[in-house]
């Protein structure tokens, strides 16, 4: 198996650190092929902006979104990014490693991703009619493909339980879970959490260990998080919304999971 793993701390040694390196040799000792963004190593641009183009689509307006689809039609995106995504279509699985600052990843890869992600690549593909609103939400370019988030919380396991002060960790991850990685297609997997950072010692560090070795041991086999596909039957078209006799009793997220 093909894996990319998409890594950002900026400090080597730390515990992300530590669990990147584990993960890398864990992975090839598996047999598997392992390529690394290590986006502070790399000292990525996160921010997306009219540099991302070789050549601009009107050198006095900079758009956002047309500017990308211009640039990735035409083989004019920067160099990066275009590096980015052809590591993203050679792996067969994307593990996104990152410490949850702010209730989310990092500065710099919501940058790879805004930037990666670009128009007719990751979004605005597919056709839209009365039955079909795109290749997207299960669909697209990375469908077939699965992603796996593999984060460090320095709050403790309950705070990020069902009725804990930060909300639940799955609530807290489904935006980049529906939104960043089923949107352009992945089968998502269930994040892998190390809680409590600050109070991991040898021995804690070792049964982390552990358990993140039977996970990447199962990457292939683990079963996805069952989000329902917008073109599967769920959702009226173009409202995008849940037909009446879907889950009714069910609002937010959790609709949005079979």
């Amino acid at each position: 198996m093909k894996v990319l793993l998409v890594y950002a701390h900026p400090e080597p040694k730390s515990l992300n650190g530590s669990l990147k390196n584990f993960t890398i040799q864990h992975l090839q000792n598996a047999g598997h092929e392992v390529q690394v963004s290590d986006l502070y190593a790399m000292n990525w641009k996160a921010a997306l902006d009219a540099n991302d183009s070789k050549s601009r689509l009107d050198k006095t307006y900079f758009d956002a979104s047309l500017d990308s689809q211009h640039a990735f039609k035409n083989g004019l995106q920067s160099d990066d990014i275009a590096l980015e995504q052809s590591k993203l279509l050679w792996a067969d699985t994307v593990i996104f490693q990152f410490p949850l600052w702010w209730f989310s990843m990092p500065a710099i890869m919501k940058g790879w991703v805004e930037r990666v992600y670009a128009y007719g690549f990751a979004y605005g593909v597919g056709e839209h009619n009365d039955s079909h609103w795109g290749d997207r939400y299960g669909e697209g370019t990375l469908a077939g493909k699965r992603a796996m988030l593999m984060v460090t919380a320095g709050g403790w396991q309950p705070h990020y339980s069902a009725r804990g002060i930060n909300g639940p960790i799955d609530d807290i991850l489904f935006p980049i879970h529906h939104g960043i990685l089923h949107y352009p297609g992945f089968d998502v997997l269930p994040p892998f959490v190390i809680y409590h950072t600050s109070k991991v010692n040898p021995d804690s560090y070792a049964t982390i260990c552990e358990k993140l070795g039977q996970r990447l041991d199962t990457l292939w086999s683990t079963t996805p998080i069952a989000f329902r596909q917008q073109n599967g039957g769920d959702y009226t078209i173009p409202d995008l919304t849940l037909k009446p006799d879907i889950a009714p009793e069910l609002t937010g997220f959790a609709a949005h999971i079979k």
